[in-house]
């Protein structure tokens, strides 16, 4: 008894073999999808946490400046009263040479 009577039955098997290999196919191709999207998630996940550091690095960068700007203003003050004095004095020396 053979296994191919006529075509029909060759038909058959030939349909069978093509269903298993698009099955096997389609594993493989799924199977390859998920491993691209998982990369695909670490790499997203590793971007937020770079631009969570960036951000940190940003906030702190302006935390900074505007305790440095409050100190300038505080230094630029000081400075101008420091040339004030140095007027008055300059002025008392001028005046006491002239009374001399």
């Amino acid at each position: 008894m053979p296994l191919i009577n006529d075509s029909h039955d060759l038909l058959n098997i030939i349909i069978a073999l093509s269903v298993l290999l698009f099955s096997i196919f389609s594993c493989w191709a799924i199977y390859y999808l998920a491993r691209i999207l998982q990369q695909l998630l670490k790499v997203i996940k590793e971007t937020r946490e770079r631009f969570n550091k960036f951000d940190e690095l940003v906030k702190t960068l302006k935390e900074k400046i505007e305790h440095s700007t409050s100190y300038l203003l505080l230094i630029g003050e000081g400075v101008k009263k420091l040339v004030e004095i140095m007027k008055d004095r300059a002025g008392k020396k001028k005046r006491s040479k002239k009374g001399e």
